[in-house]
């Protein structure tokens, strides 16, 4: 047994979470410099360079659908990245966070087989959207190019989820994640090099802030997360990056939180107790043979 693998997969995916808060305070300080894909470009080609340095993936022996389980895992990945940082825009931060959820959520919708799980589905899609204030924000605002790509983003994060277990299942250690990385760099990359001439060394050192803390110690964490967790679980337990995102808001930017999101942040936390107390919290038999 891996020093992964004797770490509990729920407690992986809340280390996962915080790094990409503080992975968004970054990028914050970065988009408005060079862009949404210009941000993308820059963390996943640092972070595919890490990854292949560090994992160096074996390249031989692996069968034609698991290359193809890759590729898509990549290009979920990719896709996932630059819909949504696309997204913002044309929709404010907290409709856009709201709208995406709408993926992970209904994925876990799917697969719950049991009325407590769905109860938590729930619980968590009303606090997401009251953590958003999503409800707060005048309908002449909403921008239906932003509202499908908010959307875009959400179906890919379900593939990601479903994609990464696979991925996890069919190749070693991190092997599959570097791979992906690369075919998400290369797909990414071509629209967002283009102002690369400007990247002086303070933004590059900024660009690998991002790429370890909002793709490297993530997707890591989830990939070796999935291994284990039901992606039911791991669906709901994603809700907790809004209530994640609100505390650190109030916490190192003294951001106020309004009663409504409070309420929201005790049905997200709610929801993900409720998912681990209940027990069920590793891949049932039939999911993990379908993996």
């Amino acid at each position: 047994m891996s020093a992964a693998d004797r770490v509990p997969a729920p407690v992986l995916v809340l280390g996962a979470i915080v790094s990409v808060q503080f992975g968004g305070a970054l990028a914050a300080t970065l988009i408005p410099r060079i862009g949404a894909a210009g941000s993308v470009a820059l963390r996943l080609i640092f972070a595919s360079a890490i990854l292949l340095v560090i994992v160096r993936p074996r390249l031989r022996g692996y069968r034609p659908a698991q290359w193809r389980t890759v590729v898509l895992f990549g290009i979920a990945l990719g896709l996932m990245n630059f819909t949504f940082y696309a997204s913002l825009a044309h929709l404010p931060l907290g409709v856009a966070v709201t709208i995406e959820f709408i993926g992970p959520l209904a994925l876990a919708t799917y697969l719950s087989r049991r009325r407590r799980d769905l109860v938590a589905v729930a619980a968590a899609a009303v606090g997401v959207v009251f953590i958003s204030d999503a409800l707060n924000v005048p309908l002449a605002q909403l921008n239906w190019t932003g509202i499908a790509l908010a959307l875009t983003a959400g179906g890919c994060w379900a593939a990601y989820i479903l994609l990464a277990t696979r991925t996890g299942a069919d190749f070693p250690q991190l092997d599959g994640l570097a791979i992906a990385m690369l075919v998400a760099t290369a797909l990414v990359a071509p629209f967002g090099v283009s102002g690369a001439g400007k990247w002086d060394a303070p933004l590059l050192a900024t660009g690998l802030g991002i790429a370890i803390l909002s793709s490297l110690l993530p997707y890591s964490l989830e990939l070796l997360a999935l291994r284990r967790l039901s992606a039911a679980v791991f669906g709901i337990l994603l809700s907790l990056e809004p209530a994640a995102a609100a505390l650190a808001g109030l916490l190192v930017l003294n951001q106020r939180l309004h009663p409504v999101q409070l309420a929201g942040m005790a049905l997200v936390v709610g929801a993900s107790a409720l998912i681990m107390s209940a027990g069920g919290l590793e891949k049932d038999p039939s999911e993990a043979a379908a993996t």
